[in-house]
């Protein structure tokens, strides 16, 4: 019988794709904000709610319709995409960052993942947490306002991509920051205006030209705009366009993505 011999290092014995290593990579990302739930998926409602009512108060009748309906109808789609790419960066960055912190990243890195299974794994968790913010939202907006999706294959295609380039982002993010504050300024300065300034709370036609089209250079609008069409059946953009751009910037924040895992960019000493 001949001896058995260990395979040399960095050998992947797990075919072409490790599935079992992805599965536990995606478990762990779900269990860490799913634990967590009154933190990662009860306060983002309660925050939404809050937007909404004091949207609503403050200007709601005074505003009148906007692109043909009231006001609190025109802005809960808006809501409902900046709670969902919010909440979709944050797990991933805060997953990363927090590993790199704590010095515990070498358990991600030492496993027989490849770079893009890394990247599957970590943009799986931050869809979930995603789309289960999104679904606990548009429960909320289908009881209080009658809500109910105008093109539902619309709005799940944009939710879904939306948290998935949004966690590509937050993979980025967490690579580049070794601090929580370095995090707590890309959060502040970069993710927090995209998600206000892409049409949230207004349509863009109002907007003055120059602004106008700034806003159109911005890949949150189309996200936005696209789950407006698809729960209330307006929008600003043709979803079509809206749909090639989230896609091309998904692919664009993956591949990125992808490229770092595998050069091991701010993760290896």
């Amino acid at each position: 019988m001949p001896p058995v011999t260990a395979p040399p290092p960095g050998t992947r014995r797990f075919g072409r794709f490790n599935w079992l290593g992805l599965a536990t990579l995606i478990q762990r990302e779900v269990l860490r904000f799913a634990v967590v739930w009154t933190q990662t998926l009860l306060a983002p409602l309660v925050t939404a709610a809050l937007f909404l009512v004091i949207f609503t108060i403050a200007i709601g009748e005074k505003r009148g319709a906007v692109m043909g309906v009231p006001f609190t109808t025109f802005i809960a789609p808006g809501i409902l995409m900046m709670t969902v790419i919010q909440n979709a960066f944050a797990n991933t960055s805060s997953s990363i960052v927090i590993s790199k912190v704590q010095g515990n990243i070498v358990d991600t890195l030492m496993p027989p993942l490849s770079p893009l299974e890394l990247v599957v794994g970590y943009l799986a968790g931050g869809v979930a947490r995603g789309l289960a913010v999104a679904l606990a939202i548009a429960a909320g907006l289908a009881l209080t306002l009658g809500i109910v999706p105008a093109h539902p294959i619309w709005a799940l295609v944009f939710v879904l991509l939306g948290a998935a380039q949004l966690a590509a982002l937050g993979v980025l993010a967490g690579l580049y920051s070794n601090k929580f504050d370095q995090m707590a300024a890309i959060t502040n300065f970069v993710v927090t205006p995209l998600a206000f300034l892409s049409g949230t709370f207004y349509s863009v036609a109002a907007l003055p030209p120059v602004l106008n089209t700034v806003t159109h250079a911005n890949p949150v609008f189309y996200l936005i705009d696209g789950a407006r069409y698809g729960l209330i059946g307006v929008s600003d953009t043709s979803p079509w366009l809206g749909l090639v751009v989230s896609v091309a910037a998904l692919g664009l924040f993956s591949a990125l993505s992808w490229m770092l895992f595998r050069t091991g960019w701010r993760l290896k000493a």
